[in-house]
């Protein structure tokens, strides 16, 4: 079962979120939480599905990006910011914070709000099957660590990359269409885009083992994940 923070210092507002996020989702957990000490102290003890945040939190205008930091060093878990922050100033400040997307308050609508609740949970890769011969090598969960294993040892991704790692990891042999890698990246949906976020994973594999092979290109398709070397 998914389950959800809102982080959200204006109770009325919070509960019109959650509102929204049950009906859209019944049955989904749903957690509140109205100032930035609450926030973290649940960021560190809960793990989250999403994350649904407004950047000024009681008297501390920017409490939003602490809030942020502590989850990317954590879990890496999507967030949605929902702000009275005027968008055309923080909506790349957010992206450079990997939010997964802005809205600002008073410009949009429930059903804006639903859909693009619903696009992220969407976007989210399910997660793994448990480890067969030949996969026990990679330990990754991108809702839950802020980098992969290789081999007992870190591999640096961003965040993009880890998604497209994961999509790929999650249905292993199985080919992964470009089409459906689209889904997984947050903006630059082409071709050529995609080949360098698996470029960038190579690298970063091959960084501490130079004969990883797993990732094959399948032409004019997509990629797909091997356990064979």
């Amino acid at each position: 079962m998914a389950r959800v923070a809102v982080i959200e210092d204006d109770h009325p507002t919070s509960n019109q979120l959650r509102a929204w996020i049950e009906a859209a989702r019944p049955g989904i957990v749903v957690d509140q939480w109205f100032s930035r000490d609450d926030a973290e102290a649940a960021i560190a003890r809960e793990r989250y599905d999403l994350v649904v945040l407004d950047i000024e939190l009681g008297r501390e205008r920017h409490a939003g990006v602490a809030v942020i930091n502590a989850i990317n060093k954590r879990h890496a878990t999507p967030v949605l910011v929902v702000s009275a922050m005027p968008a055309t100033i923080y909506r790349s400040i957010m992206k450079a914070l990997d939010a997964w997307d802005y809205l600002q308050k008073a410009t949009f609508e429930e059903a804006d709000f639903v859909e693009t609740f619903l696009e992220i949970l969407r976007a989210i890769p399910a997660p793994a099957p448990a480890p067969t011969a030949g996969t026990a090598d990679l330990s990754m969960d991108p809702l839950r660590q802020r980098t992969p294993m290789w081999r007992g040892q870190r591999i640096n991704l961003p965040l993009t990359a880890q998604r497209i790692l994961a999509a790929l990891f999650a249905r292993r042999g199985q080919v992964i269409s470009y089409d459906e890698l689209f889904d997984v990246v947050k903006s630059g949906r082409n071709r050529d885009n995609i080949r360098k976020h698996v470029s960038t994973i190579r690298d970063a594999f091959r960084e501490i083992d130079p004969d990883f092979a797993c990732i094959e290109n399948v032409p004019m398709r997509g990629f797909r994940w091997t356990d064979g070397e």
